[in-house]
């Protein structure tokens, strides 16, 4: 959506975004680091496969818009998580990468 001017984001980064997430079939915001009003960070090896592939490559300054089937998100229904088998969308602006 947005083009960033800074650092490029690599697979084994530290990363700090703000995002919202949302069910795609409902509509239903089920999170957001903008909501709570901080920014937060997390290494990309620990998180969902859709931002492990959806985050490489983005500058910081960015913002993009994945779109995470279940297999690349929380896995099929019964999966044991409560957004297991949804399709989920997150909006992603980079605002550091280390």
């Amino acid at each position: 959506i947005i083009t960033g001017e800074g650092e490029v984001a690599s697979a084994g980064d530290v990363v700090t975004v703000h995002y919202v997430g949302v069910d795609y079939e409902t509509g239903e915001e089920f999170d957001s680091s903008w909501s709570r009003g901080e920014s937060i960070e997390f290494p990309l090896t620990s998180l969902i496969k859709g931002w492990q592939e959806g985050i490489p490559g983005m500058q910081v300054g960015g913002r993009r818009l994945l779109v995470c089937p279940p297999e690349w998100a929380y896995g099929p229904t019964g999966g044991g998580h409560r957004l297991s088998g949804r399709t989920l969308v997150f909006a992603i602006d980079l605002l550091g990468t280390r």
